[in-house]
C-alpha cells in the first residue's frame, strides 16, 4: 500500500515539476514577443496617421480579430500612448452608444519624435539671441530648400490636380505621415499627422512659416495653414486652393487693376 501511494506521489511530482525551457522554445517565445510588439507598433502608427479611429477600423486595416485589437489597445492605453474619445455625431443618430475612437496622446507622439529636439532647440535659441529672429527665418527656409530642390522639377511635370497627392507622398517618406483629400470647396486639404520637429516649431514658428511658403511654391497655388501640431492641434492642416479658382482670382485682380488704371487717366 505504501508502495502504491509512494508511486502515485512520485508521478504527481513529475507532473507538477516545471519543465526547463529548451533553446528552441526560447526562440519561439522571443519571436512571439517580437511579433506582438511589432503589431502593437503598427496599431500605434495607424492611430497616429489616421486617428481618431475606431477599433473596428484598425482591425480591418491590419487584418486583426476584435480580441487582438482590444488587447493591443488596452496595452497602449495602459502605457499612456493613446486615449479614448467619443465620436462626434453626424446628422441624426440612432439608438445605442456613440462609437468609441482612439487618438494618439502627446506621450505617444513623443515616441515618434526625433531624438535631437533639445539640441535643435538650443541651437536655434543661440542663433536667435546672437543674430535675431530673421536669422532663424533664414535657417528655416534653408532647411526646407532641400525638399523644394528635390521636388520642384517633378512638380512641373505632374498635372496640377495630382500635385497635392504627390507632395503628401513625398512628405510621408520624410516622416510626416501626410495625406491629401478634397475639401469639396474648390480646393484640397494636406494633412500631416506627424511632425518630427513639433517641439522645436512650438518655440520657433518660423519653421512652420517656411514650410508653408515651400508648399505654395511647389504646388503653384495659394495655401493657408489652418492648424499645426506645434500649436497644440492634433494634425497639421493646410488648405490648398484649386488652380482653377486661383487663376480666376488672378484674372479678377488683373481686371480690377486695369480698370483702376483706366479710370485714373
Amino acid at each position: 500500500m505504501k508502495y502504491v501511494q509512494g508511486k502515485q506521489n512520485a508521478e504527481k511530482a513529475v507532473v507538477t515539476r516545471p519543465v526547463p525551457a529548451t533553446p528552441a522554445h526560447k526562440d519561439v517565445v522571443s519571436k512571439d514577443i517580437g511579433a506582438e510588439r511589432g503589431t502593437r507598433a503598427r496599431v500605434a502608427r495607424l492611430i497616429l496617421e489616421h486617428g481618431p479611429v475606431t477599433a473596428a477600423a484598425l482591425g480591418e486595416r491590419l487584418g486583426l480579430t476584435p480580441a487582438a485589437v482590444r488587447r493591443h489597445l488596452d496595452a497602449l492605453l495602459a502605457e499612456g500612448m493613446i486615449e479614448p474619445r467619443t465620436a462626434r455625431p453626424r446628422g441624426q443618430r440612432g439608438r445605442g452608444r456613440p462609437a468609441k475612437m482612439f487618438a494618439i496622446t502627446d506621450a505617444g507622439r513623443s515616441a515618434f519624435v526625433h531624438a535631437y529636439d533639445d539640441l535643435a532647440g538650443s541651437a536655434l535659441r543661440f542663433l536667435a539671441e546672437r543674430l535675431g529672429g530673421e536669422a532663424v527665418s533664414e535657417f528655416a527656409r534653408a532647411q526646407v530648400s532641400g525638399l523644394v530642390g528635390r521636388l520642384e522639377a517633378l512638380m512641373r511635370e505632374v498635372p496640377a490636380e495630382q500635385r497635392v497627392r504627390v507632395l503628401a507622398e513625398a512628405l510621408s517618406t520624410e516622416g510626416y505621415a501626410a495625406s491629401a483629400s478634397e475639401t469639396g470647396k474648390g480646393g484640397e486639404q494636406l494633412c500631416q499627422h506627424h511632425c518630427p520637429v513639433a517641439h522645436v516649431a512650438a518655440q520657433f514658428p518660423q519653421l512652420c512659416e517656411a514650410e508653408t511658403e515651400a508648399f505654395a511654391r511647389l504646388l503653384g497655388t495659394p495655401v493657408q495653414r489652418l492648424a499645426t501640431i506645434a500649436n497644440g492641434d492634433g494634425v497639421c492642416t493646410t488648405h490648398v486652393s484649386s488652380h482653377a479658382l486661383a487663376a480666376r482670382h488672378a484674372r479678377t485682380d488683373l481686371s480690377s487693376t486695369s480698370t483702376s488704371k483706366e479710370s485714373g487717366r
